[in-house]
Protein backbone atom coordinates (compact mmCIF):
# COMPACT_ATOMS: atom_id res chain seq x y z
CA UNK A 1 0.00 0.00 0.00
CA UNK A 2 1.37 3.38 -0.95
CA UNK A 3 1.41 5.81 1.56
CA UNK A 4 1.13 9.30 1.91
CA UNK A 5 1.62 12.37 4.86
CA UNK A 6 -0.88 14.86 6.15
CA UNK A 7 1.41 17.00 4.68
CA UNK A 8 1.24 15.64 1.37
CA UNK A 9 -2.42 15.51 1.33
CA UNK A 10 -2.96 19.36 1.87
CA UNK A 11 -0.62 19.74 -1.11
CA UNK A 12 -3.10 18.35 -2.82
CA UNK A 13 -6.24 19.30 -1.97
CA UNK A 14 -8.91 21.33 -4.06
CA UNK A 15 -9.77 24.99 -4.10
CA UNK A 16 -12.70 24.24 -2.31
CA UNK A 17 -10.37 23.29 1.18
CA UNK A 18 -8.18 25.40 3.41
CA UNK A 19 -4.75 24.23 3.37
CA UNK A 20 -3.34 26.11 6.40
CA UNK A 21 -5.10 28.08 9.43
CA UNK A 22 -4.38 29.59 12.25
CA UNK A 23 -5.90 28.24 15.41
CA UNK A 24 -7.92 30.84 17.31
CA UNK A 25 -11.06 31.35 19.31
CA UNK A 26 -12.25 34.92 19.93
CA UNK A 27 -14.57 35.36 22.83
CA UNK A 28 -16.13 38.34 21.66
CA UNK A 29 -17.60 36.81 18.45
CA UNK A 30 -19.90 34.67 19.53
CA UNK A 31 -24.13 34.47 18.39
CA UNK A 32 -26.79 34.51 21.12
CA UNK A 33 -29.30 31.95 20.62
CA UNK A 34 -31.60 29.82 22.12
CA UNK A 35 -33.47 25.89 22.62
CA UNK A 36 -36.62 24.90 23.06
CA UNK A 37 -36.58 21.87 25.24
CA UNK A 38 -39.55 18.94 24.72
CA UNK A 39 -41.05 20.01 28.50
CA UNK A 40 -41.13 23.65 27.14
CA UNK A 41 -37.85 25.06 28.53
CA UNK A 42 -35.97 27.50 26.59
CA UNK A 43 -32.46 27.15 27.02
CA UNK A 44 -30.20 30.47 26.09
CA UNK A 45 -26.67 30.21 25.35
CA UNK A 46 -23.95 31.63 23.33
CA UNK A 47 -22.70 29.64 19.78
CA UNK A 48 -18.97 29.84 18.84
CA UNK A 49 -19.23 28.15 15.31
CA UNK A 50 -16.60 26.96 12.59
CA UNK A 51 -13.73 26.87 14.75
CA UNK A 52 -11.04 25.00 13.11
CA UNK A 53 -8.79 23.04 15.65
CA UNK A 54 -5.90 22.20 13.51
CA UNK A 55 -3.55 24.65 11.73
CA UNK A 56 -2.59 22.07 8.74
CA UNK A 57 -6.32 21.54 7.83
CA UNK A 58 -6.78 18.38 5.05
CA UNK A 59 -10.18 18.97 5.01
CA UNK A 60 -12.49 21.90 5.45
CA UNK A 61 -15.50 20.00 5.32
CA UNK A 62 -14.89 18.51 8.85
CA UNK A 63 -11.71 19.76 10.87
CA UNK A 64 -13.63 22.53 12.86
CA UNK A 65 -15.49 22.17 15.70
CA UNK A 66 -18.68 24.23 17.45
CA UNK A 67 -18.83 25.50 20.94
CA UNK A 68 -22.03 26.04 22.61
CA UNK A 69 -22.06 28.39 26.08
CA UNK A 70 -25.55 28.17 28.26
CA UNK A 71 -26.31 30.99 30.52
CA UNK A 72 -24.61 30.96 33.46
CA UNK A 73 -21.52 28.98 32.42
CA UNK A 74 -17.83 29.94 33.86
CA UNK A 75 -14.42 28.62 33.28
CA UNK A 76 -15.81 25.72 35.98
CA UNK A 77 -18.20 24.45 34.49
CA UNK A 78 -17.96 20.58 32.77
CA UNK A 79 -17.89 20.30 28.94
CA UNK A 80 -19.45 17.56 27.63
CA UNK A 81 -18.33 17.02 23.72
CA UNK A 82 -20.67 14.71 21.43
CA UNK A 83 -19.24 13.14 18.39
CA UNK A 84 -21.84 12.08 16.11
CA UNK A 85 -19.88 9.45 14.37
CA UNK A 86 -21.67 6.66 12.96
CA UNK A 87 -20.39 3.64 10.75
CA UNK A 88 -17.29 5.36 11.00
CA UNK A 89 -18.15 7.82 8.34
CA UNK A 90 -17.39 11.32 8.58
CA UNK A 91 -19.90 13.71 10.58
CA UNK A 92 -20.34 17.14 10.38
CA UNK A 93 -20.00 19.64 13.48
CA UNK A 94 -23.51 19.74 14.52
CA UNK A 95 -25.67 21.96 16.92
CA UNK A 96 -27.76 20.73 19.92
CA UNK A 97 -30.39 18.81 19.54
CA UNK A 98 -33.40 18.85 22.00
CA UNK A 99 -34.12 15.27 21.73
CA UNK A 100 -30.79 13.53 22.62
CA UNK A 101 -28.04 14.31 25.05
CA UNK A 102 -26.88 17.53 23.40
CA UNK A 103 -29.78 19.28 24.29
CA UNK A 104 -29.93 18.06 28.09
CA UNK A 105 -25.91 18.88 28.85
CA UNK A 106 -26.69 22.50 27.43
CA UNK A 107 -30.28 22.42 29.93
CA UNK A 108 -28.30 21.12 32.75
CA UNK A 109 -25.68 23.93 32.35
CA UNK A 110 -22.96 21.80 30.83
CA UNK A 111 -20.92 23.83 27.79
CA UNK A 112 -21.50 21.69 24.99
CA UNK A 113 -19.08 20.61 22.08
CA UNK A 114 -19.77 19.25 18.93
CA UNK A 115 -16.57 18.31 16.70
CA UNK A 116 -16.60 16.93 12.58
CA UNK A 117 -14.25 14.44 12.08
CA UNK A 118 -13.44 13.01 8.68
CA UNK A 119 -14.76 9.31 8.23
CA UNK A 120 -14.27 6.39 5.98
CA UNK A 121 -16.09 7.94 3.03
CA UNK A 122 -14.84 11.71 3.40
CA UNK A 123 -12.73 12.82 0.34
CA UNK A 124 -10.98 15.66 -1.87
CA UNK A 125 -10.30 16.34 -4.84
CA UNK A 126 -6.71 16.82 -5.81
CA UNK A 127 -6.12 20.33 -7.10
CA UNK A 128 -2.80 19.04 -8.80
CA UNK A 129 -0.77 15.60 -9.83
CA UNK A 130 1.67 14.11 -7.46
CA UNK A 131 3.98 11.37 -9.12
CA UNK A 132 5.42 10.25 -5.55
CA UNK A 133 1.81 9.25 -4.26
CA UNK A 134 0.34 8.08 -7.54
CA UNK A 135 -2.17 11.06 -7.49
CA UNK A 136 -3.42 12.74 -10.61
CA UNK A 137 -5.05 16.05 -10.90
CA UNK A 138 -8.21 15.75 -10.64
CA UNK A 139 -8.50 12.62 -8.66
CA UNK A 140 -10.96 11.70 -5.55
CA UNK A 141 -8.77 11.10 -2.43
CA UNK A 142 -9.81 9.66 0.92
CA UNK A 143 -9.09 12.18 3.50
CA UNK A 144 -10.62 9.67 6.76
CA UNK A 145 -9.64 6.21 6.71
CA UNK A 146 -8.28 4.84 9.98
CA UNK A 147 -7.33 6.29 12.42
CA UNK A 148 -7.79 9.90 11.05
CA UNK A 149 -11.48 10.02 12.69
CA UNK A 150 -9.93 9.81 16.43
CA UNK A 151 -6.80 12.21 15.48
CA UNK A 152 -9.59 14.98 14.30
CA UNK A 153 -11.01 14.04 17.74
CA UNK A 154 -7.86 14.48 20.15
CA UNK A 155 -6.94 17.66 17.86
CA UNK A 156 -10.31 18.58 19.20
CA UNK A 157 -9.39 17.99 22.90
CA UNK A 158 -6.18 19.63 22.22
CA UNK A 159 -7.90 23.02 21.41
CA UNK A 160 -9.92 23.09 24.05
CA UNK A 161 -7.17 22.84 26.67
CA UNK A 162 -5.42 25.28 24.46
CA UNK A 163 -8.10 27.76 24.89
CA UNK A 164 -9.02 27.08 28.06
CA UNK A 165 -8.34 30.31 29.58
CA UNK A 166 -10.55 32.19 27.25
CA UNK A 167 -13.20 29.82 26.70
CA UNK A 168 -16.42 28.99 29.14
CA UNK A 169 -15.94 25.79 30.30
CA UNK A 170 -13.08 23.77 32.08
CA UNK A 171 -11.20 21.61 29.84
CA UNK A 172 -9.87 19.36 32.64
CA UNK A 173 -13.32 18.21 33.36
CA UNK A 174 -14.48 16.72 29.52
CA UNK A 175 -17.11 14.24 29.36
CA UNK A 176 -17.17 13.06 25.99
CA UNK A 177 -20.17 10.81 24.51
CA UNK A 178 -20.88 8.58 21.39
CA UNK A 179 -22.87 5.90 20.01
CA UNK A 180 -22.12 2.74 17.62
CA UNK A 181 -18.92 3.61 15.79
CA UNK A 182 -19.51 6.82 18.01
CA UNK A 183 -19.35 4.90 21.36
CA UNK A 184 -16.06 3.45 19.84
CA UNK A 185 -14.73 7.30 19.42
CA UNK A 186 -15.59 8.17 22.80
CA UNK A 187 -14.38 5.04 23.98
CA UNK A 188 -10.81 5.96 21.99
CA UNK A 189 -10.83 9.30 23.26
CA UNK A 190 -10.89 7.89 27.13
CA UNK A 191 -8.79 4.90 26.84
CA UNK A 192 -5.92 6.56 24.80
CA UNK A 193 -5.01 10.00 26.56
CA UNK A 194 -1.66 11.25 25.86
CA UNK A 195 -0.69 8.20 24.47
CA UNK A 196 2.50 8.86 22.19
CA UNK A 197 1.75 6.44 19.51
CA UNK A 198 -0.66 9.42 17.93
CA UNK A 199 1.86 11.95 18.51
CA UNK A 200 3.76 12.55 14.88
CA UNK A 201 0.42 12.03 13.34
CA UNK A 202 -1.17 14.78 15.45
CA UNK A 203 1.81 17.00 14.81
CA UNK A 204 1.74 16.86 11.11
CA UNK A 205 -1.32 18.10 11.42
CA UNK A 206 -0.25 20.92 13.97
CA UNK A 207 -2.58 19.89 15.89
CA UNK A 208 -2.40 22.47 19.69
CA UNK A 209 0.75 21.16 21.70
CA UNK A 210 -1.23 19.92 24.44
CA UNK A 211 -3.07 16.98 26.48
CA UNK A 212 -5.69 14.83 25.06
CA UNK A 213 -6.93 12.92 28.13
CA UNK A 214 -10.39 13.82 29.29
CA UNK A 215 -12.01 13.00 32.40
CA UNK A 216 -14.79 10.57 31.57
CA UNK A 217 -16.60 8.82 28.57
CA UNK A 218 -19.97 7.91 27.76
CA UNK A 219 -19.66 4.87 25.00
CA UNK A 220 -23.07 3.74 23.69
CA UNK A 221 -23.19 0.37 22.16
CA UNK A 222 -19.85 0.89 21.11
CA UNK A 223 -18.39 -1.45 17.77
CA UNK A 224 -14.61 -1.94 19.22
CA UNK A 225 -12.32 -4.94 19.55
CA UNK A 226 -12.31 -4.86 15.43
CA UNK A 227 -9.93 -7.13 15.51
CA UNK A 228 -11.34 -9.67 17.70
CA UNK A 229 -15.03 -9.04 17.22
CA UNK A 230 -15.38 -11.37 14.86
CA UNK A 231 -14.30 -14.63 16.94
CA UNK A 232 -16.26 -13.36 20.20
CA UNK A 233 -19.74 -13.04 17.84
CA UNK A 234 -19.05 -16.62 16.70
CA UNK A 235 -18.01 -17.84 19.76
CA UNK A 236 -21.83 -16.27 20.92
CA UNK A 237 -23.84 -16.81 17.74
CA UNK A 238 -22.08 -19.60 16.20
CA UNK A 239 -24.55 -22.18 18.18
CA UNK A 240 -27.93 -20.09 17.00
CA UNK A 241 -30.52 -21.52 14.81
CA UNK A 242 -29.56 -19.13 11.88
CA UNK A 243 -25.82 -20.38 11.89
CA UNK A 244 -27.05 -24.04 11.53
CA UNK A 245 -28.65 -23.37 8.05
CA UNK A 246 -25.05 -21.80 6.98
CA UNK A 247 -23.62 -23.10 4.16
CA UNK A 248 -20.89 -25.59 4.05
CA UNK A 249 -18.36 -22.34 3.61
CA UNK A 250 -19.76 -19.73 6.04
CA UNK A 251 -20.11 -22.81 8.68
CA UNK A 252 -16.48 -23.62 8.33
CA UNK A 253 -15.37 -20.18 8.78
CA UNK A 254 -18.21 -19.67 12.00
CA UNK A 255 -16.90 -22.44 13.31
CA UNK A 256 -13.11 -21.66 13.03
CA UNK A 257 -13.69 -18.21 14.20
CA UNK A 258 -15.56 -19.26 17.34
CA UNK A 259 -12.79 -21.49 17.93
CA UNK A 260 -10.28 -18.48 18.74
CA UNK A 261 -12.09 -16.86 21.22
CA UNK A 262 -11.19 -18.92 24.10
CA UNK A 263 -7.52 -18.11 23.62
CA UNK A 264 -8.00 -14.59 23.27
CA UNK A 265 -10.66 -14.25 25.91
CA UNK A 266 -7.58 -16.09 28.49
CA UNK A 267 -5.05 -13.53 27.21
CA UNK A 268 -7.31 -10.74 28.72
CA UNK A 269 -6.51 -11.97 31.82
CA UNK A 270 -9.64 -10.23 33.08
CA UNK A 271 -11.43 -11.45 35.99
CA UNK A 272 -14.87 -10.64 37.84
CA UNK A 273 -15.39 -8.25 40.72
CA UNK A 274 -14.79 -10.99 43.27
CA UNK A 275 -11.25 -11.89 41.50
CA UNK A 276 -12.38 -14.94 40.09
CA UNK A 277 -10.10 -15.06 36.50
CA UNK A 278 -12.51 -14.95 33.45
CA UNK A 279 -12.23 -17.92 30.96
CA UNK A 280 -14.23 -19.95 28.18
CA UNK A 281 -15.73 -22.24 30.76
CA UNK A 282 -16.99 -19.51 33.27
CA UNK A 283 -17.55 -16.76 30.45
CA UNK A 284 -21.26 -17.32 29.48
CA UNK A 285 -22.47 -17.47 33.12
CA UNK A 286 -20.63 -14.08 33.61
CA UNK A 287 -22.90 -12.73 30.51
CA UNK A 288 -26.16 -14.44 31.66
CA UNK A 289 -25.77 -12.87 34.95
CA UNK A 290 -25.41 -9.36 33.44
CA UNK A 291 -28.23 -10.13 31.28
CA UNK A 292 -30.06 -11.29 34.79
CA UNK A 293 -29.12 -8.17 36.15
CA UNK A 294 -30.58 -5.94 33.22
CA UNK A 295 -33.92 -7.99 33.55
CA UNK A 296 -34.41 -8.05 37.06
CA UNK A 297 -34.01 -4.24 37.01
CA UNK A 298 -36.74 -3.76 34.36
CA UNK A 299 -38.82 -5.97 36.43
CA UNK A 300 -38.70 -4.46 39.44
CA UNK A 301 -40.07 -0.82 37.44
CA UNK A 302 -42.87 -2.52 36.31
CA UNK A 303 -41.62 -4.26 32.41
CA UNK A 304 -43.34 -7.28 31.60
CA UNK A 305 -40.33 -10.56 31.39
CA UNK A 306 -41.50 -12.90 29.18
CA UNK A 307 -40.87 -16.90 30.50
CA UNK A 308 -40.74 -18.20 26.53
CA UNK A 309 -37.57 -16.19 25.65
CA UNK A 310 -35.33 -18.14 28.49
CA UNK A 311 -36.10 -16.63 31.77
CA UNK A 312 -37.10 -18.61 34.56
CA UNK A 313 -38.91 -16.98 38.00
CA UNK A 314 -38.80 -18.23 41.32
CA UNK A 315 -41.76 -19.79 42.39
CA UNK A 316 -41.74 -19.10 46.58
CA UNK A 317 -43.22 -16.36 47.55
CA UNK A 318 -41.13 -15.84 50.94
CA UNK A 319 -38.13 -15.86 52.13
CA UNK A 320 -36.15 -15.41 48.56
CA UNK A 321 -33.13 -13.64 48.45
CA UNK A 322 -32.78 -10.64 45.96
CA UNK A 323 -29.84 -10.79 43.46
CA UNK A 324 -27.40 -8.21 44.49
CA UNK A 325 -27.68 -5.72 42.00
CA UNK A 326 -23.99 -4.95 41.34
CA UNK A 327 -23.02 -8.85 40.76
CA UNK A 328 -21.53 -8.11 37.59
CA UNK A 329 -19.53 -5.40 36.50
CA UNK A 330 -22.04 -2.66 37.12
CA UNK A 331 -21.38 0.66 39.22
CA UNK A 332 -21.48 -0.20 42.59
CA UNK A 333 -22.14 3.27 43.45
CA UNK A 334 -24.98 4.29 41.13
CA UNK A 335 -27.18 1.63 40.57
CA UNK A 336 -30.02 3.45 38.31
CA UNK A 337 -30.68 1.65 34.87
CA UNK A 338 -32.60 2.68 31.62
CA UNK A 339 -36.31 0.93 30.77
CA UNK A 340 -37.53 0.32 27.49
CA UNK A 341 -39.51 3.77 27.97
CA UNK A 342 -36.26 5.30 28.87
CA UNK A 343 -37.45 5.99 32.49
CA UNK A 344 -35.25 5.81 35.44
CA UNK A 345 -35.97 2.71 37.35
CA UNK A 346 -33.73 1.51 40.79
CA UNK A 347 -31.68 -2.08 40.93
CA UNK A 348 -32.92 -4.61 43.09
CA UNK A 349 -31.55 -4.42 46.76
CA UNK A 350 -29.25 -7.03 47.07
CA UNK A 351 -28.65 -9.15 50.04
CA UNK A 352 -31.83 -9.14 52.21
CA UNK A 353 -34.67 -11.17 53.01
CA UNK A 354 -37.79 -9.98 51.38
CA UNK A 355 -41.32 -10.99 51.36
CA UNK A 356 -42.55 -10.18 47.51
CA UNK A 357 -45.40 -12.12 45.65
CA UNK A 358 -44.39 -15.45 43.70
CA UNK A 359 -41.78 -15.26 40.56
CA UNK A 360 -41.06 -12.34 41.98
CA UNK A 361 -37.09 -13.00 41.08
CA UNK A 362 -34.91 -13.79 38.46
CA UNK A 363 -33.42 -17.25 38.77
CA UNK A 364 -31.46 -18.47 35.66
CA UNK A 365 -31.78 -17.67 31.90
CA UNK A 366 -31.78 -20.48 28.88
CA UNK A 367 -28.75 -18.78 26.52
CA UNK A 368 -29.71 -20.62 24.08
CA UNK A 369 -33.28 -19.94 24.04
CA UNK A 370 -32.19 -15.75 24.62
CA UNK A 371 -29.79 -15.69 21.83
CA UNK A 372 -32.08 -17.24 19.43
CA UNK A 373 -34.54 -14.36 20.54
CA UNK A 374 -32.24 -11.91 20.06
CA UNK A 375 -31.30 -13.30 16.44
CA UNK A 376 -35.02 -13.05 16.09
CA UNK A 377 -35.63 -9.27 16.44
CA UNK A 378 -33.32 -8.55 14.12
CA UNK A 379 -31.48 -11.26 11.67
CA UNK A 380 -28.00 -12.01 12.92
CA UNK A 381 -24.68 -10.24 10.73
CA UNK A 382 -23.33 -12.49 8.46
CA UNK A 383 -19.70 -14.58 8.26
CA UNK A 384 -17.35 -12.81 9.32
CA UNK A 385 -19.85 -9.76 11.09
CA UNK A 386 -16.54 -7.15 10.67
CA UNK A 387 -13.83 -8.18 8.77
CA UNK A 388 -15.84 -9.88 5.86
CA UNK A 389 -14.37 -9.39 2.88
CA UNK A 390 -13.42 -12.63 0.99
CA UNK A 391 -12.77 -12.85 -2.74
CA UNK A 392 -15.68 -14.29 -4.62
CA UNK A 393 -17.45 -14.73 -1.44
CA UNK A 394 -17.92 -11.83 0.71
CA UNK A 395 -18.18 -8.14 -0.16
CA UNK A 396 -16.26 -5.98 2.11
CA UNK A 397 -17.94 -4.27 5.11
CA UNK A 398 -17.94 -0.87 6.39
CA UNK A 399 -14.76 -2.11 8.16
CA UNK A 400 -12.79 -2.90 5.45
CA UNK A 401 -13.31 0.24 3.82
CA UNK A 402 -12.21 1.94 7.10
CA UNK A 403 -9.20 0.21 7.03
CA UNK A 404 -8.47 0.90 3.24
CA UNK A 405 -6.54 3.39 1.84
CA UNK A 406 -6.48 7.26 0.93
CA UNK A 407 -6.97 5.56 -2.97
CA UNK A 408 -10.67 3.81 -1.82
CA UNK A 409 -9.44 0.69 -1.48
CA UNK A 410 -11.29 -2.21 0.92
CA UNK A 411 -8.97 -4.14 2.99
CA UNK A 412 -8.63 -7.23 5.47
CA UNK A 413 -7.96 -6.19 8.94
CA UNK A 414 -7.74 -9.19 10.57
CA UNK A 415 -4.51 -11.93 9.65
CA UNK A 416 -7.67 -14.71 9.96
CA UNK A 417 -8.93 -13.04 6.79
CA UNK A 418 -5.89 -11.96 4.85
CA UNK A 419 -4.87 -15.49 4.99
CA UNK A 420 -8.07 -16.50 3.46
CA UNK A 421 -7.56 -14.16 0.97
CA UNK A 422 -3.85 -15.23 0.33
CA UNK A 423 -2.06 -12.18 1.75
CA UNK A 424 -0.62 -10.92 5.00
CA UNK A 425 -1.64 -7.76 7.00
CA UNK A 426 0.73 -4.91 6.00
CA UNK A 427 2.79 -3.04 9.08
CA UNK A 428 0.84 -0.50 8.31
CA UNK A 429 -2.28 -1.94 8.71
CA UNK A 430 -1.70 -3.59 11.93
CA UNK A 431 -0.34 -0.15 13.14
CA UNK A 432 -3.84 1.00 12.34
CA UNK A 433 -5.85 -1.63 13.73
CA UNK A 434 -3.95 -0.88 16.94
CA UNK A 435 -4.32 3.03 17.20
CA UNK A 436 -8.16 2.25 16.40
CA UNK A 437 -8.94 -0.26 19.76
CA UNK A 438 -8.83 0.97 23.22
CA UNK A 439 -8.70 -2.24 24.23
CA UNK A 440 -5.10 -2.14 23.34
CA UNK A 441 -4.19 0.99 25.77
CA UNK A 442 -5.73 0.05 28.83
CA UNK A 443 -2.54 -0.36 31.37
CA UNK A 444 -0.39 1.07 29.42
CA UNK A 445 1.96 3.30 31.30
CA UNK A 446 2.04 5.61 28.97
CA UNK A 447 -1.50 6.21 28.59
CA UNK A 448 -4.30 8.50 30.43
CA UNK A 449 -7.12 6.97 30.71
CA UNK A 450 -10.31 8.56 31.90
CA UNK A 451 -11.07 7.23 35.48
CA UNK A 452 -14.77 7.42 34.59
CA UNK A 453 -16.79 5.44 32.27
CA UNK A 454 -20.66 4.95 31.39
CA UNK A 455 -20.93 1.77 28.88
CA UNK A 456 -24.40 0.71 27.78
CA UNK A 457 -25.47 -2.26 25.15
CA UNK A 458 -28.89 -3.22 24.57
CA UNK A 459 -29.90 -6.53 26.02
CA UNK A 460 -31.28 -7.27 22.31
CA UNK A 461 -28.14 -5.57 20.17
CA UNK A 462 -26.97 -7.92 17.76
CA UNK A 463 -24.85 -5.06 15.58
CA UNK A 464 -22.00 -6.58 18.19
CA UNK A 465 -21.64 -9.41 20.41
CA UNK A 466 -21.93 -9.17 24.35
CA UNK A 467 -18.38 -9.89 24.82
CA UNK A 468 -17.01 -7.15 23.14
CA UNK A 469 -18.43 -4.24 25.61
CA UNK A 470 -18.57 -6.64 28.67
CA UNK A 471 -14.70 -7.08 27.71
CA UNK A 472 -14.06 -3.42 27.35
CA UNK A 473 -16.16 -2.67 30.85
CA UNK A 474 -14.38 -5.07 32.72
CA UNK A 475 -10.94 -4.60 31.46
CA UNK A 476 -11.67 -1.08 32.64
CA UNK A 477 -12.65 -1.95 36.01
CA UNK A 478 -10.02 -4.24 36.18
CA UNK A 479 -7.58 -1.51 35.72
CA UNK A 480 -8.96 -0.07 38.60
CA UNK A 481 -11.25 2.65 36.96
CA UNK A 482 -14.75 3.52 37.98
CA UNK A 483 -17.17 1.75 35.35
CA UNK A 484 -21.51 1.82 35.31
CA UNK A 485 -22.23 -0.99 33.12
CA UNK A 486 -25.20 -2.49 31.60
CA UNK A 487 -27.07 -4.17 29.32
CA UNK A 488 -30.29 -1.96 28.63
CA UNK A 489 -33.66 -3.72 29.18
CA UNK A 490 -34.74 -4.52 26.05
CA UNK A 491 -32.62 -1.95 23.58
CA UNK A 492 -31.49 -2.64 19.69
CA UNK A 493 -28.95 -1.03 18.63
CA UNK A 494 -29.24 2.69 19.55
CA UNK A 495 -27.76 5.62 22.15
CA UNK A 496 -28.83 8.75 23.87
CA UNK A 497 -31.62 7.14 26.10
CA UNK A 498 -32.28 7.16 29.52
CA UNK A 499 -30.98 10.46 30.24
CA UNK A 500 -32.45 11.16 33.61
CA UNK A 501 -30.18 8.27 34.52
CA UNK A 502 -27.02 9.30 32.67
CA UNK A 503 -26.97 13.12 33.28
CA UNK A 504 -27.60 11.63 37.68
CA UNK A 505 -24.32 9.73 36.83
CA UNK A 506 -22.48 12.52 35.10
CA UNK A 507 -23.68 14.44 38.08
CA UNK A 508 -22.58 12.16 40.56
CA UNK A 509 -19.02 11.83 39.24
CA UNK A 510 -18.65 15.97 39.18
CA UNK A 511 -19.46 15.63 42.82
Amino acid sequence: MKKISILLLSALLSASSMAQTKLSFDASSGIRSSLVMHNGKTVGYTAYEKLYYVTNIADSTYQYLNVYVPDGASQSTPIFLRTYVGGYMAAMAASPQAGDATGRALSEGYVVVIPGTRGRGSTIVASKADKRAGIKKGQTVYTGRAPKAILDLKAAIRYLRHFDSEMMGDAERIITDGTSAGGAMSALMGATGNNPEYETMLKDMVAADERDDVFASVCYCPILDLDHADMAYEWLYGETDGRKQLDEVHSAYSKELAAQFPDYLTALNLHKPDGIPLTADNYLDYIKSELIRSAQIAKNAGADIADSIGFAFSTSAMGMFAPPANGGVGNRQSQTSSQPNGERSMPPMGGGMMRKQAGEYIVDLDMDKYLNYVASTQPLKGVPAFDSMIDGVNEASAENQEFGDIYGSSVNFTSYMALKNGKKLTDEIKKNVRLMNPMSFIGDKNTTVAPHWYIRHGARDRDTSFPVPLNFATKLQNAGKDVNFLFAWNRPHSGDYALDELFEWIASILR
